[in-house]
């Protein structure tokens, strides 16, 4: 039986981050995963996708000890831009810029690649002796009582932990170990996730072009082989979806042009195309004995504001700080209850927000999509409102 203050079920993002932050507090930790993670973007399986750490995010990792390692390559966000282009043709008729200066002296963000965070994320976890990571190997069992957790992974191994954080994704073992259900909301949608060169420069501006089927989203990379890179996240109905990603380079070259309203000019594919099912789904309790679920087990929201893992580093933010005021009270059932009062409602008036803004972005009527170019220039043209709305995006409560 190998003994550990905290075990964690996922290798994620999520779970690495919450593995090294942990750790850098003075936890023993055990991480466990299935598969090895992939840490270079040419290897079968490599996540593509970008992650953009809003500005909350970053004391947090500065204190688990990534961000030094994550800085050298992370992509300023300093404007926000609403585009819709749902006239008639495929034209902006809005555009409005929220700028992050309007708030403060930081960038709303930085952006990174999901495959480069994995990599740099494991080697701060080889710098931790009181962490351990073990690759090809996962949750399997668990029995709970009120002052341990009992573990079993798939290779027989035993754990006992004071406590398991879930952070295994949208299908969790831990989640469904600890017999806690899940509400899920299927929007018809998904995402379609690649990286493209254009001519114009992003200057450090990340572009949601709305239009029907959901936002495409451009957001800043640095520069590949010379030109300006961007990260793109384009959602659409299924089978419109799937249709996309199947194209011939150069005629899905011509349709993504189109649909970015031509903001940067012609768009050129340099990735893989890989496509996600949108869902927005929330777990009825964050908790149970000895247990704590973070980022996709406890929710998920679709991609629209960098909302979804800024949200799970909110979580393991609470659960880190409710650990450190309370070392001996680990895991114990006063420290879930309020871990689960504090996040649960955050996370679902957020969720619901998403919610509302995908709805908005999927409109096809031409009534409903003027009454969002409307609104769009509503929330603009109050100041007050607009730096409002900045700041709750960023996790301010209001």
């Amino acid at each position: 039986m190998i003994k550990t203050d905290i075990f964690i079920s996922g290798g994620g993002v999520a779970g690495l981050t919450a593995a090294a932050a942990f750790g850098a507090a003075g936890f023993s930790v055990l991480i466990a995963d299935p598969m090895p993670p992939i840490t270079d973007d040419t290897t079968d399986g490599a996540d593509l996708r970008t992650t953009a750490f809003l500005q909350p995010a970053r004391d947090f990792l500065i204190a688990a000890g990534l961000w030094e390692r994550l800085a050298p390559f992370a992509t300023p966000l300093q404007i926000m831009r609403i585009v819709d282009a749902g006239g008639k043709t495929p034209e902006p008729r809005v555009t409005r810029d929220f700028d992050a200066a309007d708030i403060g002296e930081l960038p709303f963000g930085w952006n990174l690649s999901n495959w480069l965070l994995r990599r740099e994320m494991v080697a701060r976890l080889d710098e931790l002796p009181n962490v351990e990571f073990r690759t090809g190997v996962g949750f399997v069992s668990m029995l709970t009582r009120t002052n341990e957790a009992r573990v079993t992974l798939t290779d027989g191994t035993r754990i006992s932990a004071k406590l398991v954080v879930g952070a295994d994704g949208r299908g969790s073992p831990v989640r469904q170990a600890a017999g806690i259900n899940v509400k899920t909301k299927r929007f018809g949608q998904k995402a379609v996730t690649f990286a493209v060169t254009h001519n114009a420069p992003h200057e450090n501006v990340s572009t949601e072009v709305h239009r029907t089927g959901g936002p495409f989203t451009l957001v800043p990379l640095p520069d590949h082989e010379g030109k300006p890179c961007s990260a793109v996240v384009w959602m659409e109905d299924g089978p419109e979806a799937a249709r996309l990603a199947a194209l011939p380079v150069d005629d899905f070259n011509k349709e993504a042009t189109r649909r970015s309203a031509e903001v940067y000019g012609p768009l050129t594919l340099v990735s893989r195309r890989m496509v996600w099912p949108i869902i927005s789904q929330i777990a009825d309790k964050l908790s149970a004995e000895r247990v704590a679920l973070v980022a996709e087990a406890a929710h998920v929201v679709p991609p629209i504001g960098a909302q979804g893992l800024n949200m799970s580093l909110a979580d393991m933010a609470c659960l880190l700080d409710l650990a450190t005021a309370n070392p001996d009270g680990l895991g114990n059932a006063d420290m879930l209850k309020k871990y689960h009062r504090t996040r649960h409602t955050d996370i679902t008036l957020r969720a619901k927000g998403v919610d509302i803004l995908n709805r908005a972005s999927q409109a096809e009527n031409p009534l409903l999509r003027d009454l969002r170019a409307k609104g769009v220039e509503a929330l603009y043209g109050v100041a007050p409102l607009r730096k409002t709305l900045m700041k709750m995006g960023l996790g301010a409560k209001g």
